[in-house]
């Protein structure tokens, strides 16, 4: 007996439809490693549909009230937290993740972050309009920048499609979202539920592989292109946006530094950092995977997180007493194998450091000790289920060894010291330092990176500012 597949198809001006060329890739639910669904392979033809629903839908969009967008913001919202059971059934399959967190940690994030953005339609400011120049008035405007090209990552695919969808459609853009292709269905819902909401061509929703993401940001439509993605995508995006001078989006890859002074409850330190650090399987931009400790309590520290992990469990969705579930595809557990068994000799696997099972792509919780800062593992996102650890001797040390990688998204300091925080957070150099906890975000504050991690903010007023345009109106008083 043979399971039906399900059919997941691309949502563009209102209805669903297969790729025009009737091309599709399997999706894999990476729990069990097996083909679950099709989604359309979209291509240059669905790109153009796409992208032409979006723009004939624009100007209605961009002229409607900020208190009309505010109100369709909220009545999303509100689906969503109706919806909520089918989205966590679509995320949980796309993902792997265990079905609690994702209803805990999720849901009610995403549908705080659209009421947010709900609420920010309504408080653009600029400068207030007066004479700068005698006899003339000049004013501010605050615009949309048009159609909007979007590519969502795999790790968050229902609460990064929102942190992409709502800022723009609060600023009265038009979207072409993109999902990854080895995690559509979450994202195909949520056509199915803003779809029932916003006026057709608003928010449009195309499967594809790297090609499609490739040619929706060489398409000569959108005014802007936003990814979260590895760094390498965020180079070939920015290249291909710089041809016809797009804005760009890039929130990219991150290796955060945890630094860890003498003076730190070690039992609470440990307990968060383990969570941080294996929340999600790893597969975080923000999590905390480089661990630097001082030196005097290096051994002790190590010795903690080690028991920490062994005792965090990676398993089924249906197990409650899982931390996180599997990695998302083959490639990707590959990768993070391949960063274990390259290891230099003076490392030391403290604990995990292999493959749980041989159904789903699970990865056991791993610490990893005795490394360089120079080493592979220290210097490069593993995306993964794994902590280093390196030790250091003084603060200026513990800043070298935080600040000298490619990437700059997250870090945390842990010390009861109140001006070593301060010091150590105004000379990290990264776009978010958290204090004695690590991984929190709210809505209304900023999150996005520098150097390799990329640019541009997502949450927060900042975040909402990035998809608008500046205008200035001068007028004669004559």
């Amino acid at each position: 007996m043979t399971t039906e597949l399900r059919r997941l198809r691309n949502y563009i001006n209102g209805e669903f439809r297969d790729a025009a060329d009737g091309r599709t890739i399997d999706v894999i639910n990476p729990a069990t490693g097996e083909v679950y669904a099709t989604s359309p392979l979209s291509g240059q033809a669905d790109v153009d549909a796409a992208m032409e629903a979006a723009a004939a839908a624009f100007p209605a969009w961009r002229d409607t009230t900020p208190a009309e967008r505010q109100k369709v913001l909220l009545k999303i919202a509100d689906a969503f937290e109706e919806r909520a059971e089918d989205l966590i059934a679509a995320e949980v399959e796309n993902t792997g993740k265990p079905v609690a967190l994702t209803a805990s940690e999720e849901i009610p994030p995403m549908v705080d972050q659209i009421r947010f953005f709900a609420g920010a339609a309504r408080m653009l400011e600029g400068k207030s309009a007066g004479e700068y120049m005698e006899g003339m008035t000049s004013i501010i405007r605050r615009e949309p920048v048009g159609v909007c090209a979007q590519v969502a990552p795999w790790n968050y695919p229902m609460m990064m499609a929102v942190w992409k969808f709502a800022p723009a459609l609060a600023a009265g853009n038009t979207v072409v979202l993109k999902p990854s292709d080895t995690t559509p269905a979450s994202t195909v819902l949520m056509a199915e539920i803003i779809g029932s909401i916003v006026p057709k061509g608003v928010f449009n929703v195309i499967c594809g592989d790297r090609e499609t993401g490739r040619a929706m940001v060489e398409h000569p439509t959108p005014a802007m292109a936003s990814i979260t993605g590895s760094v390498r995508a965020g180079m070939q995006v920015a290249e291909s946006a710089s041809k016809d001078v797009k804005r760009v989006h890039l929130e990219l890859g991150g290796k955060a530094p945890v630094v860890v002074f003498e003076d730190t409850d070690i039992e609470k330190a440990v307990e968060d950092i383990s969570v941080a650090g294996f929340f999600n399987a790893g597969q975080d931009c923000t999590a905390a995977t480089r661990v630097l400790v001082h030196q005097s309590i290096h051994d002790e520290f190590v010795a903690a997180l080690a028991k920490a992990a062994a005792e965090t469990k990676t398993g089924q969705p249906d197990d409650e007493d899982v931390l996180y579930g599997p990695l998302n595809n083959e490639n990707q557990l590959k990768q993070v194998a391949g960063f274990i068994d390259r290891l230099p000799a003076h490392a030391k696997v403290e604990a995990g450091g292999h493959r749980v099972g041989d159904k789903g792509y699970f990865y056991a919780p791993t610490v990893v000790s005795g490394l360089k800062q120079d080493d592979e593992i220290v210097q490069n996102e593993v995306f993964g289920p794994v902590i280093t650890v390196q030790s250091f001797a003084d603060e200026a040390q513990a800043l070298e060894f935080a600040n000298g990688v490619e990437y700059a998204l997250a870090s945390s300091v842990w010390t009861k010291d109140h001006g070593r925080a301060m010091r150590m957070s105004k000379s990290l150099d990264f776009g978010c330092v958290w204090i004695n906890t690590h991984i929190p975000l709210v809505a209304e504050m900023p999150h996005g990176g520098y150097k390799k991690s990329g640019y541009g903010k997502d949450l927060s007023a900042y975040g909402f500012e990035d998809y608008t345009r500046i205008k200035h109106v001068m007028t004669s008083l004559g």
